[in-house]
């Protein structure tokens, strides 16, 4: 006895037809979508207006597809591998019809009609010339069973002569008779089999669709609550004025990206709480600043047009020009403070000799009130605007020489350990208080031994000198020396100078 290769009836073989690759289909629907969108303006539209804008339905959206996703494959697999296992019962159970046919053939005890077994459609023996020898009740006198084609392997008979029309699991076997050799074919039905696909297809259609709706559902519900702290976040920020900045925006108590964004933003408007509060207090300070000296300017001109005395009158215009003078160098820090506000963090390139303009810039100045002392024993080279660089040493050497008793030093060296230019500035005379260290570098800023105008300090010397030192990236502080008070600017050094 031979097996033969088992078909299918209705021109349905058993092997599946091949699909496309479903990225390769999703590529060819985009592709599709866009040139029809592109030859209709509407369409753009239309599908621009439908596209989710919000969060909230973009991740829905997403969800909701990517479990789609999963579930069509999940679903596939489930009835692929459903219909292949009943498919391998139903042929089983024919292949041990045939075969049982097939003995009693051998034996030479077949009979007709031959009895079916369940799930079993018909049988039908036909010997080497084409003549049928047995058959099921079903196909009593019919012709012999020919197949219809043969693809893959597999064969499909044209059973239509039953009446009844179905898919079929049909099972060829030879067997040897006393007659000679005969050909049994065994028909099984697949009814039980497509009635399980149906089933189990719907069933998964209506369990992915439930399933696709409480993702959905869910994803909605869950993406609201968590979006809802923004919501609050930006509703506070966009009623946050000017003159609000005092307001900060809820901080959710949960630990997570939300919270550390509320955080942020409530250290920014802190940031710009201060920043506020800070330049109110500039304006004001400038303003007192500049009313002074207008004031006793006005003054003395009213009092020089109207005295008598040719003397009176000289001194009085000498003393105009003096405020005048101090009007102007205001005038002029104010200016330089804004274009250092307006700089940040844009820090200059140009190469500097630091050695040479300290060197320069004490040079220039004499040796008036006190003598300034320089020690640069090696060349330093900065990275800067010398212009601005100048004006921070200068600024620091008439806060020296204002404040000091007998000497100032200058001293310029390269700390190799930071690869930084330290700059130091002392003078001799009486020390700062901790306290007042960080004091002095507010802008208007006077210590109560130092209010005194007649100076010659505007308050904004030291502010102006750390914020050059702060724009070219370094700092400026003030150190405790032995017999001395110290302001110190640290400066990233040019690495391809020095000794």
């Amino acid at each position: 006895m031979a097996d033969r290769t088992p078909g299918r009836t209705l021109g349905r073989p058993l092997a599946s037809v091949p699909g496309r690759p479903l990225a390769r289909l999703a590529a060819r629907v985009r592709a599709a979508a866009h040139r029809r969108l592109d030859r209709h303006p509407r369409l753009a539209a239309l599908a621009d207006r439908l596209t989710p804008r919000s969060v909230r339905a973009r991740t829905t959206l997403a969800a909701c597809l990517s479990v789609a996703v999963v579930l069509a494959v999940a679903s596939a697999a489930v009835v692929l591998l459903l219909r292949a296992n009943l498919e391998r019962t139903v042929e089983t159970g024919a292949r041990e019809q045939a075969l049982a046919v097939a003995r009693l053939a051998t034996d030479g005890h077949l009979a007709s009609p031959l009895p079916l077994d369940h799930g079993t459609d018909f049988i039908q023996v036909v010997d080497a010339n084409g003549r049928v020898v047995a058959a099921s009740q079903n196909l009593a006198g019919h012709s012999p069973l020919t197949p219809a084609h043969r693809r893959d392997g597999h064969t499909t008979f044209n059973l239509g002569a039953l009446g009844d029309e179905h898919h079929q699991r049909v099972t060829t076997v030879t067997a040897a008779t006393p007659t000679g050799p005969v050909t049994i074919h065994v028909g099984a039905s697949l009814r039980t089999v497509d009635a399980a696909e149906d089933l189990t297809t719907a069933a998964l259609a209506a369990l992915s669709a439930v399933l696709l709706l409480t993702v959905g559902a869910l994803t909605w519900r869950a993406t609201g609550r968590a979006l809802r702290p923004v919501e609050a976040i930006r509703a506070e920020v966009a009623a946050i004025g000017d003159r609000d900045l005092d307001r900060r925006v809820p901080e959710p108590r949960s630990d997570d990206e939300i919270a550390r964004l509320a955080g942020t933003m409530n250290a920014m408007l802190e940031r710009l709480e201060a920043a506020g509060a800070r330049q109110r207090r500039f304006i004001a300070d400038a303003s007192h600043e500049l009313r002074s000296p207008l004031t006793v300017l006005r003054t003395q001109l009213e009092v020089a047009r109207t005295h008598p005395d040719p003397d009176v009158r000289g001194g009085l215009v000498a003393g105009a020009l003096e405020d005048t003078e101090r009007l102007q160098t205001l005038a002029t820090d104010l200016l330089l403070l804004a274009r250092l506000d307006a700089t940040g963090h844009d820090w200059p390139h140009e190469p500097v000799d630091l050695t040479d303009l300290v060197r320069a810039t004490v040079a220039a100045r004499g040796h008036e009130p006190h003598p300034v002392t320089v020690h640069a024993p090696a060349p330093v080279a900065v990275h800067g605007n010398p212009l601005w660089l100048g004006r921070l040493l200068t600024n620091l050497l008439d806060n020296a020489q204002r404040h000091a008793g007998h000497r100032v030093t200058v001293t310029l060296r390269l700390d190799r350990a930071t690869g930084q230019a330290l700059l130091d500035v002392a003078n001799d005379g009486p020390p700062i208080d901790p306290a007042d260290r960080e004091k002095i570098f507010e802008r208007f800023a006077r210590l109560d031994d130092a209010r005194s105008r007649d100076d010659g300090g505007t308050g904004l010397g030291l502010p102006i000198a750390r914020d050059i030192a702060t724009v070219h990236g370094g700092t400026l502080t003030v150190l405790d020396t032995p017999g001395a008070t110290t302001f110190r600017t640290r400066l990233p050094a040019r690495a391809d100078v020095g000794p």
